[in-house]
């Protein structure tokens, strides 16, 4: 029997494989058959199938922060990659590898303008880089291509692939990969600059931590630089990914509200900034600088392109000392029959953490409490919602449970935002993925009370307390999760929200607990 020949869809799975790709983020349609039945093909990409796009996006995104390398999503033209768009748009703030392969018409219908067709390459443009096929011939090098770019760059890749070019039968081939340099080094010479601006401020300095300065090792030598020198540690308000507890040192988050910031900034002569960026205001407002720090203040050690990690190592051994603070204390259960609030379902999560867990926040109510009460906690890793468009939370917890699938995954998740990307609720149930998802029920768009509240201290009327309600009905999350297959109780004390997340935490595969708020 001959050997089955090579489609350009089959070239293009070969191409990821032999990068490193392992996994592929799947809402398929009709222009991706031929991909569809090349995953059967070609072996070692692990299809996942999500029920919305942007599951699928969010899904690659905390994949790719666990793993450090790409996961695929395969979705179907324009208006499908438009539905991924607000979870592409978080990865690329939290410069996490994702390659996106999004199929087209067949270039030969392309011309006759059918009803889904549209201008793929200028949506995709918005997150990241393009590369689009011209032939089946073309295939294996954009393919290749575009990985080793979203490697290189920890960026967004989108493959445009038409339907006959995933068809047609193509050679054999093999692009060599190129070796993986995701940061550059700082130089030695910036480092001692740094170090002598850092000298010269004294304890009025602050060093503001982003991107792998937030490994283990670069906030161990950040303790190191604050003791020698009397530097205030703050991290990025949404940090991609952190390490946390596990006798680290309490590394606080700079806080939203740009008032708060500028204040927490005010008095420093120098914001040393290592793998962040610098530090503005989210939203503008009247009478506040869009700039948080004083004016020439910030010192660039190392550009979130660059190893901020190596650069506090090497700027630690130039005006670091041993830590001289004592570990952050071990957080606290609340009383059993306190009623459930944010501080007090972040003090119990924090509390319950098992070791080397990953916790997924999304939503303000219990986020902050919680990364406040888990300094002390045991080891494990936070991921924050680093673009702000909402609807991260789940799917970056369905993709961290499937990037390392000995960890268990909490998902902190408000119950606004959670609607709109509760479909991977399903995904999770399918995978048997051990995720415990913490739906904090307010039935309120809490952030968008307090917004309104400061916006010319504006009246709640009966259209704007509709617009931020959601009590009208109000949502059954237990009856949600158990129609996607996930199991769920509700909870509405310390005590019982304590026993059920040690019982799902002890248990296989995703659970559900709505927390009543």
């Amino acid at each position: 029997m001959p050997a089955k020949e090579t489609t350009g869809a089959d070239a293009l799975i070969q191409a990821v494989a032999r990068r490193g790709v392992q996994v592929c983020f799947a809402n398929p349609g009709t222009t991706e058959m031929p991909l569809v039945a090349a995953l059967d093909e070609v072996p070692g990409v692990r299809a996942v199938l999500g029920l919305h796009e942007n599951v699928c996006t969010g899904a690659a995104d905390g994949y790719a922060r666990i793993t450090g390398r790409p996961a695929v999503t395969l979705l179907h033209l324009g208006p499908g990659l438009a539905n991924g768009l607000a979870n592409l748009h978080n990865a690329r703030r939290a410069r996490t590898p994702v390659v996106n392969v999004v199929g087209d018409h067949a270039s030969w219908h392309l011309p006759y303008d059918a009803p889904l067709t549209s201008d793929i390459a200028a949506l995709a443009g918005t997150v990241g880089s393009v590369h689009t096929t011209t032939s089946a011939a073309s295939v294996d090098e954009c393919t290749s291509a575009a990985v080793d770019q979203a490697n290189h760059t920890g960026g967004i890749a989108t493959i445009v692939v038409s339907a006959d070019h995933q068809q047609d039968i193509v050679e054999p081939s093999a692009t060599p990969s190129t070796d993986v340099v995701r940061y550059a080094q700082v130089l030695d010479a910036h480092v001692r600059e740094v170090a002598d601006r850092l000298r010269a401020a004294g304890p009025r300095s602050v060093l503001l931590l982003g991107g792998n300065a937030l490994s283990q090792v670069g906030q161990l030598a950040a303790a190191r630089i604050s003791a020698g020198t009397g530097a205030r540690l703050y991290c990025e308000t949404f940090p991609a990914r952190a390490e946390r507890g596990g006798g680290l040192p309490d590394v606080d988050r700079l806080p939203y509200f740009p008032e708060y910031a500028v204040a927490a900034l005010k008095e420093a002569d120098a914001v040393v900034v290592a793998g962040a960026d610098e530090p503005v205001a989210y939203f503008g407002y009247a009478g506040i600088p869009s700039e948080l720090a004083p004016p020439h203040t910030v010192v660039h050690l190392a550009d979130p392109d660059k190893d901020a990690e190596a650069a506090l190592v090497a700027l630690a051994e130039l005006v670091g000392r041993a830590m001289s603070s004592t570990p952050p204390a071990p957080p606290g259960l609340p009383a059993a029959d306190q009623p459930l609030t944010g501080p007090s379902v972040g003090a119990t999560v924090a509390a319950c953490l098992p070791e080397n867990a990953i916790v997924s926040v999304e939503g303000g109510t219990c986020g902050y409490p919680f990364y406040t009460a888990s300094a002390g906690a045991a080891a494990h890793t936070v991921l924050t919602n680093t673009g702000g468009a909402i609807g991260q939370g789940l799917p970056v917890a369905l993709g961290a449970a499937i990037a390392a699938p000995d960890r268990r995954v909490i998902a902190l998740q408000s119950d606004g935002s959670g609607l709109y990307t509760l479909q991977a609720l399903w995904t999770m149930a399918r995978e048997h993925t051990n995720v415990v998802v913490l739906i904090a029920a307010n039935h309120t768009y809490n952030v968008l009370r307090t917004e309104l509240s400061r916006h010319d201290n504006a009246e709640f009327g009966p259209q704007a307390s509709a617009l931020t309600s959601l009590a009208e009905p109000q949502m059954d999350w237990v009856a949600l999760a158990t129609g996607f297959g996930v199991p769920a109780r509700r909870v509405d004390r310390v005590g019982a929200l304590h026993a059920a997340l040690l019982d799902a935490l002890a248990s296989d595969g995703p659970h559900l607990i709505e927390m009543a708020l």
